[in-house]
């Protein structure tokens, strides 16, 4: 036993090689080297708790290749110092604003010529990976001879993620060691890999445990570890005709995933492979160019802005969760979906229902997501340990935080407030996940009307990343601050908002998806419709949304919002409501708008029609979304603008290379938008009158 707990303790702390001594020359870098006079180049970046690559970093790199270029060690180390991982790549503070691109060109060459000279020294060198390596991290591990990755390590290049592709030389090094097909796919998607995927494409050549990295190191520098070799299928496929035969296929599924003239990365990308992955030479100095124009791209910019956007609602979360024990009260498809994730995230969870059969589909479901995000069945078995199913309700009494997510109907909530208000411990929160019920409503039926607040979540939980945090007129803020930390501490963006109908995102939504149905019965085909949304960017059309949605839900948010909001909402239509009535509710049933099938909409059963989308009909359905955030913030709902933007893109997936419906409007122009709205309100109605908020909008 003893010496398995001496193990795990030893893989907890990082072989650096030699102590290096208090105020070496460098800030960023710790330099030292062992008795087999190999050199340990440790990668410390001053002040932060992740090793990114700075403009500044880079330079002392510099310094530190001239030093070793004049020692000549018997080999190079290069490992991180920091727990976090290598390096988590480019300083991405460094690409904003970027207008001018050769001035970017000029940069990214001066940071690559470094990384070329790492690749040139005449000494053999090891990269010695754990954690994250990634983008640029990983472009300065491909200039090393040889790798090798601590088990656990992840890789990969997320560029295509911000509008990029990878700028240091990781194009052209990437296809030429490991099979250009696998390397193509990893940078067109953005995915990671683990240590083991990492050996079999040839990326690592070596995987140890924590404890052995010194004799692996050894190995690797003294020739004894056998080195992945690219071998003649590379060669092959780099071959010019092969690859303008696999480029052409790569363009056609990038297509399917992102369109060429919202998001030009991937094309810039295949495009230079397709011309010069024959020729490394030719390849790394094409990237640059490629790089620097693609940096100051309208896509790249609003998609670094979101980058910033995520970190800044992050900080929103704030730190210190309290919460260890989550009750959720209503297994149905989101209290269920609310319980696995908080298990998940190392939450114990007790769920609870009036009957067995949702908890037993619950608890499923739970299992099947377990499955897909976690690699050891080790880490599946103490989720689902984690998750309790709760007939009785017991779980109540010992809760930090109760998640109420029963039917939207305000005399069962307050009937379940009754029962389990007396039962909670002094300092519980008590959550309502509702999406249409103001929190004013449900107070009224507390002894503790402070206490209460809304977790609102969206669906799919273990995918959308926002989590609306709805204060009221009475709530505690200290509470609501350990709300917004809980939302942090299970890996969400919290955004705070005052309880109004709809609170932000389904008021913001109900429009699109009204102005649908409108569309609908004016005859206007729903390929069409879903074509016009998708067009613009949206991940999906406002049909196929309302089908996901489901339409019972659609109507009922529709109905409370018409009944606060008034004209300013689309009518719903009668046939609606009896398409409700007969069941046909969209996914959950099987048929809503489209026929569903394996959880996926047949849509070459619907009509065939030539789908040509007109300027108008994309503005009816987007610009009603930024009229309501304008509003918003003008009713004081939600107080900042970019938080409006985030929320909007990570609760429902809106067009993310636009950087939201109000950096929309701001980049076409504020006046523009009001002329729009004006126009479709004189044609359509009043209810795409602009808000009085425009007045005043940045």
């Amino acid at each position: 036993m003893d010496s398995r707990i001496m193990n795990v303790l030893g893989d907890r702390v990082l072989e650096l090689g030699p102590t290096p001594e208090e105020g070496g020359p460098y800030r960023n870098f710790k330099l030292t080297r062992d008795a087999d006079g190999i050199a340990w180049l440790l990668f410390d970046r001053a002040n932060a708790s992740a090793n990114t690559l700075s403009a500044d970093v880079i330079e002392e790199l510099d310094q530190v290749l001239a030093a070793l270029e004049s020692q000549r060690p018997a080999g190079l180390v290069i490992r991180s110092a920091k727990k976090s991982g290598f390096v988590a790549g480019a300083d991405i503070n460094e690409f904003r604003g970027a207008t001018d691109p050769r001035a970017v060109e000029t940069a990214i060459g001066r940071a690559r010529a470094v990384i070329d000279r790492l690749e040139g020294l005449k000494v053999p060198s090891v990269a010695v990976i754990h954690g994250f390596c990634l983008g640029g991290g990983l472009e300065v591990a491909l200039a090393c001879q040889s790798r090798i990755a601590v088990d656990g390590a992840r890789f990969g290049f997320p560029e295509v993620m911000l509008g990029l592709h990878p700028g240091l030389g990781g194009t052209a090094r990437f296809t030429r060691l490991v099979n250009p097909l696998q390397a193509m796919t990893l940078m067109l998607t953005g995915k990671t890999i683990d240590a083991r995927r990492a050996k079999s494409l040839g990326l690592v050549d070596g995987v140890a445990q924590e404890r052995h990295v010194r004799n692996a190191v050894k190995d690797a520098l003294f020739g004894h570890l056998k080195r992945s070799r690219p071998g003649l299928v590379n060669a092959v496929l780099n071959f010019t005709p092969v690859r303008g035969f696999l480029a052409s296929r790569m363009r056609r599924e990038a297509e399917k995933a992102a369109p060429h003239e919202h998001y030009p990365a991937p094309f810039a990308l295949i495009d230079l492979w397709e011309k010069h992955g024959g020729d490394k030479a030719a390849m790394l100095a094409a990237e640059k160019t490629s790089f620097a124009d693609l940096m100051v791209t309208r896509t790249a910019q609003n998609l670094i802005r979101v980058f910033f956007l995520r970190e800044q609602m992050k900080k929103l979360a704030g730190s210190g969760n309290k919460v260890g024990h989550v009750h959720v009260i209503g297994a149905g498809a989101m209290g269920g979906d609310i319980a696995a994730w908080c298990a998940n995230q190392g939450m114990r969870v007790t769920l609870a229902d009036m009957k067995l059969e949702p908890i037993a589909g619950a608890m499923k479901r739970a299992s099947d997501l377990f499955g897909k995000i976690m690699r050891k069945r080790t880490d599946v078995r103490d989720a689902l340990d984690r998750l309790v199913p709760d007939m009785d309700g017991e779980g109540v009494r010992n809760a930090d935080l109760i998640i109420e997510a029963v039917p939207e109907k305000l005399e069962l909530k307050q009937k379940v407030y009754g029962s389990l208000e007396p039962k909670m411990k002094p300092g519980a929160i008590l959550a309502t996940n509702t999406s249409s019920i103001p929190l004013q409503d449900l107070r009224t039926s507390l002894q503790k009307p402070e206490r209460l607040l809304g977790l609102h979540f969206f669906n799919p939980v273990s995918r959308l990343q926002l989590v609306e945090v709805v204060s009221h007129d009475g709530s505690d803020p200290d509470l609501l601050k350990q709300a917004l930390a809980f939302v942090g501490a299970i890996d969400r963006l919290p955004l705070p908002v005052r309880s109004s109908p709809g609170f932000l995102v389904n008021r913001a939504l109900t429009p699109y998806m009204l102005e649908a149905m409108v569309m609908l019965d004016e005859k206007i085909d729903k390929l069409e419709i879903d074509a016009a949304a998708e067009q613009f960017g949206m991940p999906m059309g406002p049909i196929e949304l309302a089908d996901q949605v489901g339409l019972d839900i659609c109507l009922d948010v529709g109905d409370m919002l018409r009944s606060k909001f008034g004209d300013s909402l689309p009518p719903t239509p009668a046939w609606l409501r009896e398409k409700v009535a007969r069941g046909e509710l969209g996914r959950k049933t099987g048929k809503g708008f489209y026929v569903w099938k394996e959880g996926k909409a047949d849509k070459a059963a619907a009509s065939p029609s030539a789908v040509r989308p007109t300027p108008e009909m994309i503005d009816r359905l987007i610009l009603p979304m930024s009229n309501v955030c304008v509003a918003c913030l003008r009713e004081g709902i939600v107080d900042n603008a970019d938080t409006v933007d985030g929320a909007m893109i990570f609760g429902t997936g809106y067009a993310p290379f636009r950087g939201g419906p109000l950096n929309y409007a701001r980049t076409r122009g504020a006046e523009n938008v009001v002329e729009a709205l004006r126009a479709l309100a004189v044609k359509f109605g009043g209810r795409f009158t602009p808000d009085a908020g425009w007045d005043s909008f940045k």
